[in-house]
């Protein structure tokens, strides 16, 4: 679904992924990705891959150690597994996110909501929408989970999954470091999301 222009300084079209559903594209060097949550209380899960090597992936656990700390926002990078920066975040209104955890899927539901309908979650999403890059649900790493709101208690180091801090219209702004396929969602998982489930707005810049 496209959506009006976002305004002066972007001569783009929005684009609405509607709830618990995701979409992948290409995303080229240089280029500019706004990630919107156009009702607050939503996250977004994101993934990449190096257009020249898909085996080339956004990486947790080589961004932890380069930036040296798991609060990831403004003037940070998101590294792949092989040591090279794939995005860097340019602007973010929240600033809190999440790194730690992985898309949810039919086992993620099965386990923590028994009692709720089963539902293949971003992983499955992801496989989907994936999948006509050559890219097999083996290969999807963890995610950076855009607006995910994951306490870590210092003490413990116990995880806690509370309700997205966004509001109406926040985002984040990431810039492209590599030709890039980008997998991005509008996560599914009821603690996520505050129980809810709202459509995530994205728009591509790639004017030089």
């Amino acid at each position: 679904m496209d959506l009006p222009l976002l305004g002066p300084t972007w001569n783009i079209i929005l684009t609405r992924i509607e709830p618990r559903s995701g979409v992948a594209f290409t995303l080229p060097r240089a280029s500019t990705l706004k990630v919107i949550d156009p009702m607050g209380g939503q996250v977004s899960d994101l993934v990449a891959y190096s257009q020249s090597d898909i085996r080339e992936t956004i990486s947790n656990g080589r961004t932890f150690d380069y930036e040296e700390t798991i609060h990831l926002t403004t003037g940070h990078k998101l590294w792949s597994n092989r040591s090279n920066p794939m995005l860097s975040i340019i602007e973010d209104t929240v600033g809190t996110h999440d790194f730690l955890l992985t898309p949810c899927s039919e086992a993620t539901f099965r386990h923590f909501y028994p009692e709720k309908p089963v539902h293949r979650g971003c992983f499955g999403n992801l496989a989907e929408a994936l999948a006509p890059y050559g890219i097999g649900p083996d290969a999807i790493p963890t995610a950076f989970n855009v607006f995910m709101n994951v306490p870590v208690n210092g003490a413990t180091g116990k995880l806690q999954v509370d309700p997205p801090t966004t509001t109406v219209n926040d985002h984040i702004l990431l810039r492209a470091e590599m030709d890039l396929v980008i997998g991005l969602t509008a996560c599914s998982a009821y603690a996520s999301n505050g129980g809810s489930f709202k459509p995530i707005d994205y728009a591509i810049n790639d004017s030089k």
